[in-house]
């Protein structure tokens, strides 16, 4: 009988927190950070999520982590769509999003000066 293995989880949990904080810092930085050490924080903890399993100390550190639950989303957004946004808010913002269309299609092109 062939038994299907769970995949283990390759990310760290201490990596991936050490990784949200560093996030969290730099998202409320009153200072201005460099795009290149933004960008290397966010690739890193992108790696680490790819490799994570969702299980529940996973959960906790999102619902703490607005940032990287933010990012996480992101990543996870073609297999799951807004999962971590509440539905409330995300239907908002996808009628919201409608109208917004809705209207800028309502809206007549301005000619050039002649």
């Amino acid at each position: 009988m062939n038994a299907i293995k769970p995949r283990r989880s390759r990310a760290d949990p201490t990596v991936i927190h050490t990784l949200a904080e560093l996030l969290e810092r730099l998202e409320r930085s009153a200072v201005p950070i460099g795009a290149d050490q933004y960008r290397s924080v966010v690739l890193h903890l992108a790696d680490q999520f790819e490799q994570a399993q969702p299980d529940v100390w996973l959960r906790a550190l999102l619902d703490t982590h607005p940032a990287a639950a933010e990012l996480y989303e992101n990543l996870n957004y073609r297999h799951a769509g807004l999962c971590r946004s509440p539905l409330d808010a995300s239907l908002a913002a996808e009628l919201g999003a409608r109208q917004a269309i809705a209207n800028a299609m309502r809206i007549p092109a301005q000619r050039a000066p002649e």
